[in-house]
This record gives C-alpha cells, sequence and structure tokens, in this order.
C-alpha cells in the first residue's frame, strides 16, 4: 500500500501564536496535534523544542530560545548539558536529533526532586553559586560549567567538538577549563575531560572537523595546522581545514552537505583541489562514514603514506 501522506483532513486558515507556544497551549486555541504536525511539514511553524513551537519566520535568537525553553522548565531548574549549549548557541545535537528532538534537559540541587515533567530529562546535580545564570529569565549553567558537563558526559569525539564550539562561540581557554576542572575530582569523565582540555582549538569549524582532528591524533599522527591559507600572489586564496604546509599535504572533510551544493560551489571545489595538486599538494579525503572500520584506515593509510614517503612502514 502506498505511504500515507501528512495532509490536513480539513484545511482552513489557522492563526497561530506569534510567539513560542507549546502543544497544551495550541490546544487550548482548538489547534489540534495533526494541524501542528501539517504546519510543521509545510513550513509555516518550527519546532524548536519537544512540544513547544514558533513561528517560521522568527529569527532563531538567543533570547527566542531563552523564551521557548521557559515554557517547559519547572521554576528554580537549571537548564544543563546539551539544551544549556542550544541556549549559549553552541549545537552538541546529532544528526538524527534534528529531525526528532530530545527532551530538556534540567536539574536541581541534590536531594530535591528533579522535574517529571513530559519532554524534560530532570536530574540533580551539584552546582556551585558561579555555576549558573541568568539568561533573559531563565537559570541556565554557564558557557564554562556547560562545556565542562559535556567534556565529561559525551563521547569522547562529541565532547572534543563541543569544547572546540564553546571556545569559539564564548572565548573559553584551555587554561581556564583547566583550572576549573580540577574540581571534578573523582567525578565519572573527568579522565576523559582532562585529556581532551589539551586538544581543543578554537579554529575547528564544524563538529566533524573535530572528529577528524581526534583520529589523526590518535593514529598517532603529528597534529595538523587548522584553517591554513594558501597564498597566490601575495594574496590569499585557498583555505585547508587541516594542512602540513611543509609536506604538502591538505585533509579535509566532505560534509553530509556535499551533493546539496549548487553546480557552481561543487565546480569551485573540484577546481580548488586539481589546482592544489597541480601545485604538488596532496589532498586526503574524508567523507561521512569515514570514522571507523575501513573507512577510517582507507584516509589515514594515504595520510600517513603522503607524511612519510619513504618510511610508509614506521609508526610516527
Amino acid at each position: 500500500m502506498p505511504r500515507e501522506e501528512l495532509v490536513d483532513p480539513a484545511p482552513m486558515q489557522i492563526h497561530f501564536p506569534q510567539e513560542p507556544f507549546t502543544t497544551a497551549h495550541a490546544e487550548t486555541l482548538g489547534i489540534s496535534r495533526k494541524r501542528l504536525m501539517c504546519a510543521t511539514a509545510d513550513g509555516a511553524l518550527r519546532r524548536v523544542l519537544r512540544g513547544v513551537y514558533v513561528p517560521h519566520g522568527l529569527p532563531d535568537t538567543i533570547e527566542l530560545r531563552a523564551a521557548c525553553t521557559s515554557l517547559v522548565v519547572a521554576p528554580g531548574a537549571v537548564v544543563r548539558d546539551r539544551t544549556a549549549a542550544w541556549i549559549h548557541g553552541v549545537d552538541v545535537l546529532t544528526h538524527t536529533e534534528h529531525e526528532v528532538l530530545p527532551s530538556v534537559e534540567t536539574c536541581v540541587p541534590r536531594f530535591r526532586a528533579p522535574s517529571d515533567r513530559v519532554g524534560v530529562d530532570g536530574g540533580t546535580r551539584d552546582l556551585a553559586p558561579g555555576d549558573v545564570m541568568s539568561v533573559h529569565g531563565i537559570l541556565v549553567t554557564t558557557p564554562l560549567r556547560t562545556a565542562l558537563d559535556l567534556g565529561c558526559n559525551l563521547r569522547r569525539r562529541d565532547a572534543l567538538a563541543a569544547l572546540d564550539q564553546f571556545m569559539a562561540v564564548h572565548g573559553l581557554t584551555r587554561e581556564e577549563m583547566g583550572r576549573s576542572a580540577v574540581r571534578y575530582f573523582r567525578r565519572r569523565g573527568v579522565v576523559q575531560l582532562r585529556r581532551l582540555i589539551p586538544l581543543a582549538d578554537a579554529r575547528a569549524e564544524s563538529p566533524r572537523e573535530s572528529w577528524t582532528r581526534l583520529e589523526i591524533i590518535d593514529a598517532g599522527l603529528p597534529v595538523p595546522t587548522l584553517q591554513h591559507w594558501i597564498e597566490i600572489d601575495g594574496v590569499p586564496t585557498y583555505r585547508l581545514d587541516h594542512a602540513y604546509p611543509r609536506h604538502r599535504v591538505a585533509v579535509e572533510y566532505d560534509g553530509e552537505d556535499f551533493h546539496d551544493r549548487t553546480e557552481g560551489q561543487r565546480k569551485h571545489d573540484r577546481e580548488r583541489r586539481a589546482w592544489l595538486e597541480d601545485d604538488g599538494w596532496t589532498v586526503v579525503i574524508v567523507r561521512k562514514g569515514d570514522f571507523a572500520g575501513a573507512g577510517s584506515d582507507r584516509w589515514l593509510g594515504e595520510l600517513r603514506r603522503a607524511l612519510q614517503p619513504t618510511y610508509t612502514n614506521r609508526r610516527w
């Protein structure tokens, strides 16, 4: 049988609220869940949190994110972890979680009952007064505390990507993260955090670039230079994600959007790589799925051979 399409069975002109609203609020206005789903599929609405919607035209700002979060967070609860990162302008959700949104993550001090609201992942946590700030009326863990928590809680490569992003967006430094991590003594995940802090780098421009760098480091290869510019006639012309300038070797990640680029963008990429190869550069390409098994072995092997052309069997 053909797959059932999401179609509003009784099309009508619906006036949605022009500010963030919840599913429950919509129902009081006579707007069913089915109509919400249809309006989201048609692009009239945008779902920003589980059970929270905004009109499509509203710009995505920190103020809007805080207003959306306020609709589902219990009074006195502190927004933590990935939801806190989102409010601070750092996206650490996985690719699939952008389609099926996770619960809002909150916490309360120990010995208090955590939130049990639908769509909220309540918990308890020890927080010092300096770990919490107010963002447009919402209690949220600070960028520093959020970065350190994610450095402990996320899987290793996502944790490094989070640290990279917080350094870039909020100006955190390795030194201040290292000093603050001292208080995490015996906390679960602290060993991972302490090992990742020296590797964090604000120049990484996407999570997959962070993953790529970590794979290189874990393979025992030298740390590459990030965002290296190549000049042509004294003009910075081509920028490389990861480069070994003295060896004329570049490592580049082709992301999920590679096939969504315009023909002009793809042509530019082909011309750019052709110029690099003509100028004596070796370009190692990393694609989606190349972070485990044969895919990882392929490009890391190419990189190792490019860096040691006469010593391919020698380990760094």
